[in-house]
């Protein structure tokens, strides 16, 4: 059973005459005489009593016939649907992003994207970079924006991995209050020995900035002083600016809250990698493919001469 054949269905039940569906599907007559024939055998029924000129439906043709109608709507249906999804009209992108990322990069590329493209809807999945490498592995998303460093030999066999940019990170402290770090405004960056004894706000231990600062103070045998443990971002910005205890935000979230006093640490070690990851194996939907295009174009801007700050370089 095929589309044409239920075609044929549909215009002889509606005119009562082959000669005369066969003008309207645009098809010679023995063709469609043919046709209908071949789906008569494929379903061991006649569909039509030939009387005296006149076609009419048999009690199988009748059944049929509702059946044919809704078939063809449906595949309409899905040419249209699939015609929107290729003019990027309509569609879904899963994409996953860090805590950080979606409060600096992702709210811009979204905001742009669904200027762009209104008929496509973005689900949301913020986690830290392991989490969203395992969903990505799993099929769960279309697309991430992780940091490359905590990446698994295992997840880069799978996922391809594009570098879009590279940012220090900044101790931010309020800037109403005494600096912390009085050097800093002479443009010195920040010792690790320096941020250790100064009170913290610092992150859940699911967060990759959080490892990563763990890591180096281990590293130094530092202990750091934390007055707040646990805070996400939103919270632990708004406990920087009240003076509670300073916070290590990468440059680009900092770069949003200019209420902040910000500071970059003085080791270049202590800076991440963006990447924008996919699975290697999947060709990517056009909608996926145009939003990694307009994320690599948010980055360039991002760390373009006057962007964000001189901490933020271009990867790739």
């Amino acid at each position: 059973m095929n589309l044409e054949q239920l075609r044929g269905v549909v215009e002889i039940a509606e005119t009562g005459h082959f000669t005369r569906a066969a003008e309207r599907l645009h098809i010679a007559q023995p063709t469609l005489s043919r046709q209908i024939s071949t789906l008569e055998t494929e379903l061991g029924a006649p569909l039509f009593h030939r009387i005296r000129g006149n076609v009419v439906l048999t009690q199988a043709g009748e059944r049929l016939l509702p059946l044919a109608r809704r078939m063809l709507a449906d595949a309409d249906t899905a040419r249209t649907e699939l015609a929107e999804l290729a003019g990027l009209r309509r569609g879904r992108i899963r994409l996953g992003a860090t805590p950080t990322l979606c409060t600096s990069l992702v709210a811009d590329v979204l905001a742009e994207f669904h200027a762009q493209y209104p008929g496509i809807d973005i689900e949301i999945l913020e986690r830290g970079s392991r989490t969203l490498i395992d969903a990505l592995m799993e099929g769960a998303l279309d697309l991430a924006l992780i940091v490359t460093s905590v990446s698994s030999g295992e997840a880069r066999a799978v996922l391809d991995l594009e570098p879009i940019l590279s940012e220090r990170l900044v101790v931010v402290s309020a800037a109403s209050a005494d600096d912390p770090f009085p050097r800093a405004a002479d443009g010195a960056p920040v010792e690790l020995h320096e941020l250790a004894r100064t009170p913290q706000v610092v992150f859940p231990e699911s967060y990759d900035l959080r490892v990563a600062m763990d890591a180096a103070f281990r590293a130094a045998d530092l202990t750091p002083l934390v007055v707040v443990e646990g805070a996400e971002m939103d919270a632990a910005l708004r406990f920087a600016e009240r003076g509670i205890g300073v916070a290590v935000v990468p440059a680009m979230v900092a770069a949003l809250h200019p209420a902040l006093r910000a500071a970059p640490l003085a080791d270049a070690a202590l800076a991440r990698t963006v990447s924008i990851a996919r699975r290697s194996d999947m060709v990517p939907a056009r909608a996926s493919a145009a939003l990694q295009t307009l994320i690599r174009g948010v980055a360039d801007r991002l760390t373009a001469p006057g962007g964000p700050a001189s901490v933020v370089t271009r990867v790739g």
